[in-house]
């Protein structure tokens, strides 16, 4: 292990990261949006029990995927995925966004989405003119590595928003749910989480515009992705539930394969 790693190991098992963790634990359940984000996901607790839900990925495979077909389905859509909502007619149920980056970019533009958000607790202080009727609030906790059975407990991101999702697809009781336009993969290439700045059009997703030039993204961490989709399987395997995948082309190997043109 590298001394800098070393560093940033010792100061998560410190009490000082101990200590930061819990006033932020205290400030969400003090504050008047933080215990509205838990009265709404109190509410949502098992609500779609024996539904299913389709949780929308980013990936370029959504460009050969009928999504016509979902209008009438329950539906998660990840980050950016509203640059689709004219092209599809209609918005996904939930828009789930948790990347610091994407926040920091795109705040104005995800909150001003009509349809309900979940978003990173952490940076609510630097959103303005929130409307809290239609957004709730989540903790992530970056240490403790592990599937969150109940969304009003601190929920860990395994570096990617799709696991978000599917923990909250467990939350809400979804008894199957289909991931579509999850690639897993990437033409652009690097060390996991390094900032990078796009110098043109992007490849990596649906839409050339999606973290187009000048945009700043991290890349991806597809080894602790398949870490946390192993754990999501297990998680929804032990209650009798499933995750499917339906991703055309997609190289994601944890989860079975479904043909997407045999669901509806």
């Amino acid at each position: 292990m590298s001394r800098s790693a070393d560093h940033v190991r010792q100061f998560y098992m410190s009490g000082m990261y101990r200590l930061y963790v819990l006033k932020k634990r205290i400030g969400y359940q003090l504050s008047p949006a933080g215990r509205q984000s838990l009265q709404h996901l109190a509410g949502l607790k098992d609500r779609y029990f024996g539904e299913r839900c389709f949780i929308i990925g980013n990936g370029p495979s959504l460009k050969n995927t009928d999504l016509s077909r979902l209008q009438t389905e329950f539906t998660f859509g990840l980050n950016r995925i509203y640059l689709l909502y004219p092209e599809l007619g209609f918005t996904t149920t939930f828009l789930v966004s948790i990347n610091q980056l994407v926040m920091e970019q795109c705040a104005q533009e995800i909150l001003g989405q009509q349809t309900t958000k979940f978003l990173p607790w952490n940076f609510y202080p630097h959103i303005k003119g929130c409307k809290y009727a239609d957004t709730i609030f989540l903790q992530t906790d970056v240490n403790r590595p592990g599937f969150t059975l109940d969304a009003r407990r601190p929920i860990w991101a395994g570096a990617t928003v799709t696991y978000i999702a599917m923990q909250l697809a467990y939350h809400m009781g979804f008894e199957r749910v289909i991931l579509i336009g999850v690639d897993h993969s990437f033409v652009t290439t690097g060390k996991a989480h390094a900032e990078v700045v796009s110098q043109g059009n992007d490849p990596n997703h649906f839409s050339p515009d999606y973290f187009g030039k000048g945009f700043r993204w991290q890349l991806p961490d597809l080894e602790t992705s398949e870490i946390a989709y192993r754990k999501a399987r297990q998680a929804y395997e032990s209650r009798g539930h499933q995750i499917m995948d339906a991703t055309i082309g997609g190289k994601l190997t944890v989860f079975p394969k479904v043909d997407y043109a045999t669901l509806f």
